[in-house]
């Protein structure tokens, strides 16, 4: 299955921060934001975390949910969200499973060393589960502001 804006997004089950099933399509009737990153504790993924921390509440106030989901476990989530006092859920996508599914797991390449791993995307999804804007090979810095931006002028 591929990923189309305009299309119904991929349903998926993963544990959240407290061991609990989280379905993404438990969340229909709110706005989604879904962002994949690549790892708990990093530089530009506490940054991106703290953003959306940071207007959480006016996520919230344009009925939009934010999910972060990476392949860090269960307890290292918990230590990242006591740390920087995230009000939103992460998931834990240790196979990669869902990762592959959105199209986000790919080669990536570090100081000429190459392993797979997140590419940094986030994906706007409205109350009906539809994909309505698709965010790919994220730079952190105003990205947070931009999704707030799009689900203000599109979705509210």
């Amino acid at each position: 299955m591929t990923l189309e804006v305009g299309k119904q997004v991929p349903d998926f089950t993963l544990q959240n921060q407290k061991g609990e099933e989280v379905t993404l399509s438990d969340f229909k009737g709110k706005n989604v934001i879904l962002y994949f990153y690549p790892k708990d504790m990093t530089p530009g993924c506490t940054n991106q975390a703290c953003g959306f921390r940071d207007f959480h509440k006016d996520f919230t106030a344009t009925d939009t949910a934010i999910i972060g989901v990476s392949p860090d476990p269960i307890e290292r989530h918990q230590k990242f969200i006591a740390k920087h006092d995230l009000p939103f859920i992460l998931l834990a996508d240790e196979d990669h499973e869902i990762a592959e599914l959105y199209g986000v797991w790919k080669l990536k390449k570090n100081f000429g060393r190459e392993y797979y791993g997140i590419e940094r995307s986030t994906f706007i999804i409205d109350k009906d589960g539809v994909l309505q804007k698709e965010y790919r090979k994220v730079r952190v810095k105003g990205h947070v502001e931009d999704t707030l931006q799009y689900v203000k002028e599109h979705l509210e």
